[in-house]
């Protein structure tokens, strides 16, 4: 590698942690981006945290927040989804985050035909853009690779994105977990602004079977070829962070999870080196 591998914490990895708790771990794995979140009871956001008070404590351990994770199901345009596509922009830049991720619906209960998630997709992109440029904000795409997701491919979302004349505003979140659900073979790295990272190693599942339950730490038994997808990304191009996302309770409950991070990411770093 020419470059140190920029890594990043989202706070799904540690949800037990309050922001200063989880600022102090990062701190002690030397990581200076982390992603907070809307969806986590009893931490930023949540709890009500006012989004200053946030910025001041990430400004004094030097650390950036890159995004908050996410405005949910942001393809499904309607007044409600405007409010608080509105209000979480307002909170991230306040907080002095780069962007908001957009996650699309992902649900066996939607009945729209393609045509209409995709009139749904571009719909919310025009209806985004406004927003996210009074706030400052770049919008971080993530297509989800389940198979009941309204937009798995990220082809699809750059199509859809250069259609609105969004390039300017929206940029693609690249999940490791999601491009290997999807069978996904297309890299964007010139349009990705952040990349998603994690494992996941129970080979006795069908690839439909996979959850974000299962998602863990990146290490020798991962399925998935992180290594593999990240070299790609590198060697394309991309210079952005790589944020672990592990949504496994068997991640979260570690005795020692500086420790299995800092182990996580000697293997990435070692992989690619080889």
């Amino acid at each position: 590698m020419s470059q140190p591998l920029r890594f990043a914490l989202n706070h799904i990895t540690s949800p037990q942690l309050r922001f200063a708790q989880f600022l102090d771990l990062t701190q002690e794995l030397g990581v200076r981006s982390v992603e907070i979140r809307n969806d986590l009871p009893g931490v930023e956001i949540q709890d009500g945290t006012p989004a200053a008070e946030i910025r001041r404590q990430a400004e004094a351990r030097g650390v950036e927040i890159l995004s908050i994770n996410a405005l949910y199901p942001f393809d499904v345009w309607n007044a409600e989804r405007a409010a608080k596509a509105e209000e979480l922009a307002a909170y991230a830049a306040a907080c002095g985050a780069r962007g908001l991720v957009l996650c699309p619906l992902n649900s066996t209960e939607d009945k729209r035909s393609a045509e209409q998630r995709a009139r749904g997709l571009r719909e919310a992109l025009t209806g985004l853009m406004p927003i996210l440029q009074k706030h400052g904000l770049t919008g971080l795409v993530e297509p989800l690779g389940f198979p009941e997701s309204a937009l798995r491919l990220k082809r699809v979302a750059v199509a859809a994105i250069d259609e609105v004349g969004g390039a300017s505003v929206f940029e693609l979140v690249h999940d490791t977990f999601h491009h290997y659900l999807a069978d996904e073979r297309e890299f964007f790295p010139e349009r990705t602004g952040l990349v998603h990272i994690s494992g996941v190693e129970d080979s006795t599942l069908p690839k439909a079977a996979i959850k974000d339950a299962h998602r863990v730490l990146i290490g020798p038994a991962d399925l998935m070829d992180n290594v593999g997808q990240i070299r790609t990304l590198l060697q394309q191009g991309y210079q952005g962070p790589f944020s672990f996302e592990p949504f496994s309770e068997q991640v979260h409950r570690l005795s020692d999870q500086a420790g299995a991070l800092r182990s996580s990411m000697a293997f990435v770093a070692q992989g690619l080196e080889r």
